[in-house]
């Protein structure tokens, strides 16, 4: 899977968010985009899941040497990013299998050995509204990480992560996603140091 940014530019009204961005993401890569707060790579990478539309050049996805059109890229990646809400009325088990209906797990895992590895099996069947902010983070990861899709995108992936979940998070990249594209929007080396490659977004602000 690639996704390819050709002078790619996202504006609100007349100001630039960024522009002038052409890259290629490759899978079996991982790639950091870097900035402070309030910088816009949350806006970079919605525009790479092709869930915001560029306002200047192109953004292409190709798998298997086939084009995929734009309305069809969420079929191939994932995403965990904390402006994104749960179904806080459904317990862990609940959602995964609802998820599992759009997207497969990865199929070495079921979901009862998911929650395990991330921690909440004792909390399965709990309503996720009764979760604290932490357990809310690891199912958004367990979600994203365990799906089987070719990309992986993850804004700010550690936020109301404590030391515990910062070190499962590390765990779950090295051991799931060596051959898949991730992405990482992030101002933490916590959540992005395994990235081989730094994107800043303050290159791209003309």
């Amino acid at each position: 899977m690639t996704i390819s940014l050709s002078e790619a530019g996202k504006r609100f009204n007349r100001e630039w968010i960024f522009r002038g961005l052409s890259h290629r993401f490759e899978s079996g890569r991982s790639y950091a985009i870097t900035g402070p707060n309030g910088s816009g790579k949350s806006t970079l990478l919605q525009v790479i899941a092709g869930a915001v539309a560029p306002s200047a050049g192109t953004v292409t996805y190709r798998s298997s040497s086939k084009d995929i059109d734009a309305e069809h890229a969420y079929l191939h990646l994932s995403i965990a990013a904390p402006y994104l809400e749960l179904i806080e009325e459904m317990t862990a088990t609940e959602l995964l299998y609802f998820h599992h209906g759009f997207k497969p797990l990865l199929p070495t895992h079921s979901i009862s050995s998911v929650l395990e590895i991330v921690g909440l099996e004792t909390a399965a069947h709990k309503q996720i509204r009764y979760y604290s902010s932490g357990m809310k983070q690891r199912i958004k990861l367990a979600q994203a990480i365990f799906s089987q899709t070719p990309v992986l995108l993850l804004d700010e992936p550690c936020t109301n992560l404590d030391a515990n979940g910062i070190a499962l998070y590390q765990r779950l990249i090295s051991e799931y996603c060596k051959n898949r594209l991730v992405i990482v929007s992030s101002n933490d080396p916590q959540e992005y140091g395994f990235c081989g490659e730094e994107i800043k977004i303050s290159d791209y602000k003309k």
